[in-house]
């Protein structure tokens, strides 16, 4: 009974250092995996252009070891889950699954796997979820910065991935996938780069569909959240803490507390 006590207490310590980074620990631990996440991102891309045998080489041992480190990422997340089916069918997990898929294949032929390692850059979402990192503000900015990005980056990885061993003189890189992906999503279409397989047609079609329906509505929110920024002061409510409110603002907009160093209200005359 005690060591189930003690096994209970230490799942619950590793997940509150993998979920809420309160201690000097679990904020290393998420930087760590913000930042493995970016250099496998970088990996994809660098691996896109013609590299020396040795520099592929050592390119492909850094992916295998980030991908054994999202392994054991995945290992303990699901140990130290309160409710493992439940964390098994969240959004978050069945990203971190998709990325190790490679690793779980075992010894089978994993290069169809390898080739949706772009969707890694998914796993920043999680990063994404609370205003501690950046405040409540910058935190809807982040997400619709993250969300243009991991649109047209997914797309880019995609459509290269399928066009690529058909029309390698087209789409050669990672940068001439992201210049088609972009030119397509915002329907420019100047039509010098053209899909040649059906899967790269339906891919245009999905990034038009896309570029329609959601670029627009994130660009204008973006917009607006950053003028909306512009006219938030830095004055921090001593009782909360919150250090983001309107340039006119008297109280705090999260506990009511008068803010310091804001003017008195003016005195309602009754007269």
């Amino acid at each position: 009974m005690v060591r189930g006590l003690l096994d209970k207490e230490l799942r619950a310590r590793i997940r509150a250092e993998l979920e809420d980074a309160e201690t000097v620990l679990g904020l290393g631990i998420n930087i760590a995996i913000a930042a493995l996440i970016l250099l496998s991102a970088g990996l994809f891309v660098a691996e896109t252009y013609p590299l020396a045998p040795s520099t592929h080489a050592v390119l492909t041992l850094f992916d295998s070891l980030i991908l054994v480190a999202f392994a054991l990422e995945y290992a303990v997340r699901l140990w130290a889950a309160d409710r493992p089916l439940r964390y098994l069918i969240s959004p978050y997990a069945i990203v971190d699954l998709v990325a190790i898929l490679p690793v779980l294949t075992g010894l089978f032929d994993t290069r169809a796997l390898r080739l949706i390692r772009w969707l890694r850059i998914l796993k920043l979402a999680r990063f994404l979820e609370e205003d501690r990192w950046l405040g409540r503000e910058g935190l809807i900015i982040a997400r619709i910065i993250f969300t243009l990005f991991a649109i047209v980056f997914i797309y880019s990885g995609a459509i290269y991935q399928v066009e690529h061993p058909i029309a390698p003189d087209v789409f050669t890189s990672f940068l001439d996938a992201m210049y088609f992906a972009v030119v397509t999503m915002t329907t420019v279409g100047y039509g010098d780069v053209i899909p040649v397989s059906e899967a790269g047609r339906t891919l245009t079609v999905m990034m038009i569909l896309t570029g329609i329906a959601l670029i627009p509505s994130q660009v204008g929110s973006l917009i607006t959240n950053i003028n909306r920024l512009q006219t938030i002061n830095t004055i921090r409510c001593h009782s909360c803490g919150l250090s983001s409110h309107e340039t006119d603002a008297l109280y705090c907009k999260r506990c009511g507390t008068k803010l310091p160093d804001s003017p008195e209200p003016p005195a309602t005359n009754h007269n």
